[in-house]
């Protein structure tokens, strides 16, 4: 039998109250804490710190707090990434961030969701879908991204926009829902 982590992980039903992933959450929640509260300039304080959080994400990514995120080690990132203020990542599942890639202030991404079915909301079961985005991307202040969402490479996502879909590379998109305003990246 899984247990609720790895259903999780594998997209299926799964009860966010288990005990092993309440303490996941509250150890992600303890060091964004510390990250938000950091001292401004103590860059090996801050460090540490999204090392712990983000294990998965390379060394050099760059964070303007506050930031959140739900697991943090559902977090993949390649190099040169920045994510400016007050950005939300729930990462129940996978978020892959390719290298090269600027998150404006607040912008929001979102594996985590919820059965249509009210009895299975009752029930307190959730789901995710993994997040993909390619390299050489640029998301306005405010956009969101929810699940199950890839984007391709080189794309620019308009501030405020709602990306439903996925986005092939080199497109600007713009909108709620987000639409294709270029497809060639012009």
């Amino acid at each position: 039998m899984k247990t609720e982590k790895e259903k999780m992980l594998a997209g299926q039903f799964y009860d966010a109250t288990d005990p092993v992933l309440a303490q996941e959450q509250k150890r992600a929640r303890e060091l964004t804490q510390k990250l938000n509260l950091s001292e401004y300039g103590n860059d090996i304080a801050c460090r540490q710190l999204l090392n712990a959080l983000l294990p998965n994400a390379e060394t050099d990514i760059r964070i303007e707090p506050p930031f959140f995120c739900d697991y943090g080690y559902n977090i993949y990132t390649g190099t040169e990434v920045f994510i400016n203020f007050n950005c939300v990542l729930l990462d129940v599942m996978p978020i892959h961030i390719g290298s090269n890639v600027l998150l404006g202030p607040s912008v929001q991404i979102y594996t985590a969701t919820h059965p249509k079915d009210a009895q299975k909301r009752r029930e307190g079961l959730e789901y995710a879908k993994p997040v993909s985005i390619g390299d050489d991307c640029w998301f306005g202040g405010g956009a969101i991204i929810l699940p199950g969402v890839t984007i391709g490479d080189r794309c620019i996502i308009g501030s405020g926009s709602v990306v439903t879909k996925d986005i092939p590379s080199d497109a600007i998109v713009a909108g709620n829902p987000a639409t294709i305003i270029s497809a060639n990246g012009t």
